[in-house]
């Protein structure tokens, strides 16, 4: 790291630290001669670079929209990823006096979030991979598809006959969501007969929403531009696991999101937003994630990823208990 970093951006590095834990990335920060800090991320030997240069240059197309994505240095010849002995690195300014979200929504937060991604989403629906489209409502939350996916975890976990620990907890919630895929699909049923998908961030989770006291610092790690429904990445963020179990009032946050949203980005339809808590439910209801890690990437589950897949199944379940009073409270606020 302190030899690529003056070759390829000339960067004099006087301190290069560990920096936060990517999920596919090894991640540093590093301090110039000039007392400025750069966040570096590292990608591993078989990264799909060419994909990772159309993140980048996604998160430039909304940094452009006035959406605070922090600037991305380019290197010496141009490039958006710079290689040399057998690594290769991207270079972004550092977020200074910035928080991750995973500790949940409060306060004023809840609103800004959803100013913000309502600003974001206006602006990447302009984006050159295409105009936003209509697809069938069952496509975002595909309960066909959830079927499948359980069945072959849960033979794969039965095989492996766990018998105590996560894998033999995942074997058992597995069981629990196939069983309960029908009030799933009746759930999914009442979704809009068509929802709109366009080019979103990808990845909007709480590690990568940055946040300076009430307000939103920075958003970070798009993804390559994709087709998904901009409702369904507004609950990801709005309700993730964290912020739903950390906040009993997260309905009431909720409304206040998709307020400010809507405020932001009138164009996405009121059905859509309103169905914002109904989709985040049945997502997650249709996950394997992160069940399918204790067959897939046992040596990689951490107590920390044991804990969230603990909290997004307990979400899960607020969520489904609570959704006649989230719907009632956001159609109070948008009809």
């Amino acid at each position: 790291m302190a030899r690529i970093l003056p070759l390829c951006y000339r960067i004099i590095p006087t301190a290069v630290d560990e920096g936060p834990a990517g999920t596919a990335t090894r991640n540093f920060v590093a301090r110039d001669g000039d007392g400025g800090r750069w966040f570096v991320k590292g990608y591993p030997a078989g990264t799909d670079l060419d994909a990772e240069r159309r993140a980048l240059e996604l998160g430039r197309f909304a940094r452009r929209g006035r959406i605070p994505v922090p600037v991305v240095r380019r290197a010496l010849d141009g490039d958006l990823i710079a290689a040399a002995d057998g690594m290769a690195v991207s270079v972004a300014a550092f977020v200074e006096n910035a928080e991750t979200a995973e500790g949940g929504l409060r306060g004023d937060r809840w609103a800004a979030v959803g100013e913000v991604v309502g600003r974001l989403h206006r602006t990447l629906a302009r984006h050159p991979a295409g105009p936003p489209r209509r697809v069938p409502g069952r496509e975002v939350c595909d309960v066909q598809r959830a079927r499948q996916r359980l069945e072959r975890l849960l033979a794969r976990l039965t095989r492996n006959r766990p018998v105590s620990g996560f894998p033999s907890w995942a074997r058992e919630i597995a069981a629990q969501r196939l069983d309960a895929l029908p009030a799933v699909a009746a759930m999914v049923g009442e979704l809009p007969a068509s929802l709109t998908v366009q080019t979103v961030h990808g990845d909007l989770a709480s590690p990568n929403l940055l946040l300076r006291g009430q307000k939103v610092a920075a958003l970070i790690d798009f993804r390559p531009p994709g087709h998904r429904s901009p409702a369904w990445e507004l609950g990801r963020i709005a309700l993730d696991p964290r912020t739903v179990l950390a906040a009993p009032d997260w309905p009431t946050g909720l409304a206040a999101t998709i307020v400010a949203y809507r405020a932001a980005n009138p164009e996405l339809p009121a059905d859509e937003l309103l169905a914002v808590p109904r989709i985040a439910a049945g997502y997650l209801a249709c996950s394997a994630y992160p069940l399918s890690e204790a067959v897939d990437a046992p040596d990689g589950l951490t107590a920390e990823l044991e804990a969230y897949g603990r909290n997004r199944h307990a979400a899960m379940n607020e969520l489904r208990d609570r959704l006649t009073e989230a719907e009632e409270l956001l159609r109070d606020r948008l009809l």
